[in-house]
């Protein structure tokens, strides 16, 4: 993880745009993206310039794709052992300097009108993007803190799509505005974008591999099998890993069928096709940017039940809008917007997009912030490789489905909305973690409005014992929500056995725990569990005071604190909720057992933390003096 210091963490992703860290980076990889579509479709101009045959353009359209991808099948393994071997910066500026030679080899096919020698740069364009691929995601949690992974995630998706989107329209205008000089312009397009590409990427600082002592095996089989075996080797991790496998299956079967579907259901040509693709990138860029503002700066895994069952939902409602209905003659988008339905089919398109987004992000950042980083690129590497399988499914799947039987693009659209919505809660059910963190999401932010300030000295990695004063029922709900890293917090088993509650708590890994003398026997194993939890690297978090304040005021700290830390020494992150007595689920203003409902709908709530304490230097009277300075005035 990125080892700056606190106080220089950014309050916004949109200031890592000015940082050297990650803008060259991202503009490398959003000019890499950007010169892969404009030299692609850049092929399928020169067909259409040159008149070739009907059977040539089909020969094309089914060979570009498999030469793309078929790297990714064969030299996936060895690129995730690269990228985790050598120094990354190193391996980027290597990579676009590839990427000059391939172009060059492109622009020959241009010049000579050569479309065999078009198809083998295509297959180096695969290879050089097999080669990236790891570099991609794994070189981010090096770079970001943890509470900056969600947005600079966000933000490489959000450039990618753009760029995609933009470098589509480029390359598809080459030939239709350059004619006779289309070739020329082509040639010239594809090696500038690449020069460029590769000027930046030298400002890229230095990043450290993950495991320089790596002996890398070049033998392709054996090592794929190997790193799928590591991507999944951790529940969470390889579930979200499948995840993103299942987001380029929707978006490969989307996107395949919206030419199709602009030209037969909504009446356009290939102009009303870019507007759609324009549509469904310009939502996928806005719900990933998004992702940040709507998990509050965390890597928020409750996002992503809200992503899938809203790309669904407007799935669903795609499938409705054309069912049954005469196909549009529209001349232009306006013409098609101002039709019956062309709004909401163009709501639907940006709903789709969004949700992709607000799916897929929270899923990168959770695959960086759980995966160590000496197997972070293989990781990666490994999730290429399904990735690239459930791309090739989809296509496969796609064309049986129309060709084979006979299935109407709005009957496949509804059928990917049920086998997305199935899809998802399979995935959840699997792991109940991620349906965990959206109930828990969806109660804070409907119930506060949460504000944390310090959650930069929560470490990254490795054990520590977070303490924090205890004024409502939702307090450890509160806290998830503000830390990034999942937290075992301690609990009293009468909270923990609240109804509903007490699966998410469950969920969570929570720790019951009673008195001495109502349980003892579930004390010392509370004591015990809590022990075994720091010994394993994670973070625990308890309410020292033992019970909800009664009048606000911080109670006396317990001796479980020196307890826990005289077996087990770690650091000591003080913590502090303010503004939490005069919201809901406090003792504040009870009558006969029941709670206060709140003076106003969403209760200002802020946590505050400090700088992590030596675990053998502190005892429960100091902490408490700690936190009672830093919650100050505002129970």
């Amino acid at each position: 993880m990125a080892t700056d210091t606190p106080h220089r963490t950014p309050h916004s992703q949109y200031a890592l745009l000015r940082q050297r860290r990650f803008l060259p980076f991202f503009l490398t990889q959003s000019l890499g993206a950007f010169n892969d579509n404009v030299y692609r479709q850049a092929i399928i101009g020169l067909l259409f310039y040159l008149n070739v045959s009907s059977d040539d353009k089909a020969l094309y359209a089914n060979l570009a794709p498999a030469l793309f991808i078929l790297p990714y099948f064969l030299f996936s393994a060895i690129a995730g052992q690269i990228a985790e071997k050598l120094e990354k910066s190193r391996l980027i500026r290597t990579t676009t300097a590839m990427e000059i030679a391939i172009m060059s080899l492109a622009a020959v096919g241009f010049l000579t009108q050569n479309l065999v020698v078009l198809l083998i740069a295509l297959f180096f364009t695969g290879v050089q993007s097999t080669l990236f691929g790891p570099v991609k995601y794994s070189i981010l949690p090096a770079v970001l803190h943890s509470r900056e992974l969600t947005g600079g995630n966000g933000l490489v998706e959000m450039g990618t799509s753009i760029s995609i989107l933009i470098g589509m329209i480029v390359g598809g205008l080459i030939f239709d505005v350059g004619g006779a000089q289309g070739p020329w312009i082509a040639a010239t397009a594809i090696i500038a974008l690449a020069v460029t590409g590769h000027l930046v990427s030298r400002a890229i600082p230095h990043v450290a591999p993950g495991a320089p002592e790596l002996h890398v095996q070049w033998n392709p089989l054996p090592e794929s099998i190997a790193i799928l075996r590591l991507a999944k080797r951790q529940l969470a991790v390889r579930n979200a890993i499948l995840g993103v496998s299942w987001f380029w299956f929707v978006g490969t079967v989307l996107t395949a069928q919206l030419p199709a579907y602009a030209e037969l259901h909504l009446g356009g040509d290939a102009g009303l096709y870019i507007a759609a693709l324009a549509l469904f990138s310009i939502g996928t860029g806005i719900g990933s940017l998004l992702c940040e503002k709507l998990s509050a700066r965390t890597v928020e895994i409750g996002l992503v039940p809200l992503g899938a069952f809203g790309i669904s939902a407007f799935l669903l409602d795609l499938y409705f809008q054309r069912q049954g209905l005469a196909p549009l003659r529209v001349d232009s988008f306006i013409a098609f917007l101002e039709a019956p339905g062309g709004w909401r089919i163009a709501f639907d398109l940006v709903g789709i997009g969004f949700s992709s987004g607000v799916f897929v992000v929270p899923l990168f950042a959770l695959i960086q912030s759980r995966t160590p980083g000496s197997e972070m690129s293989r990781v990666i590497a490994g999730m290429n490789i399904q990735n690239a399988a459930f791309i090739v499914l989809a296509a496969v799947l796609g064309l049986l489905a129309q060709r084979a039987f006979g299935i109407s693009i709005p009957q496949l659209l509804l059928a990917l909305a049920i086998a997305n919505a199935l899809v998802a809660v399979w995935i959840f059910t699997i792991v109940p973690e991620f349906l965990m963190r959206f109930l828990s999401w969806v109660l804070v932010r409907a119930l506060y409005r949460l504000r944390a300030r310090g959650i930069d000295h929560i470490p990254d990695e490795g054990a520590a014992l977070v303490v924090c004063n205890h004024v409502s029922y939702m307090d450890a709900l509160i806290l998830a929500a503000s830390i990034p890293r999942p937290v075992r917090f301690v609990m009293y088993y009468k909270i923990f056995n609240i109804p509903v509650m007490r699966w998410i708590f469950k969920t969570a890994k929570a720790i019951p725990i009673a008195g001495a003398r109502e349980d003892p026997a579930l004390m010392q194993r509370a004591f015990d569990e809590i022990d075994a939890a720091l010994a394993d690297g994670q973070i625990v978090g308890i309410f020292p005071e033992g019970a909800l304040t009664k009048d606000g005021a911080i109670a006396p700290f317990k001796g479980g604190v020196e307890r826990i830390l005289e077996r087990r020494p770690v650091p000591v992150i003080p913590m502090a909720l303010r503004g939490m007595w005069a919201s809901m689920w406090s003792r504040r203003d009870t009558r006969r057992g029941r709670t206060r409902l709140p003076r106003r709908l969403r209760a200002q709530v802020e946590v505050v933390a400090e700088a992590p304490l030596h675990g053998e230097r502190v005892d429960a009277q100091m902490l408490e003096a700690r936190v009672k300075a830093m919650r100050g005035d505002a129970a």
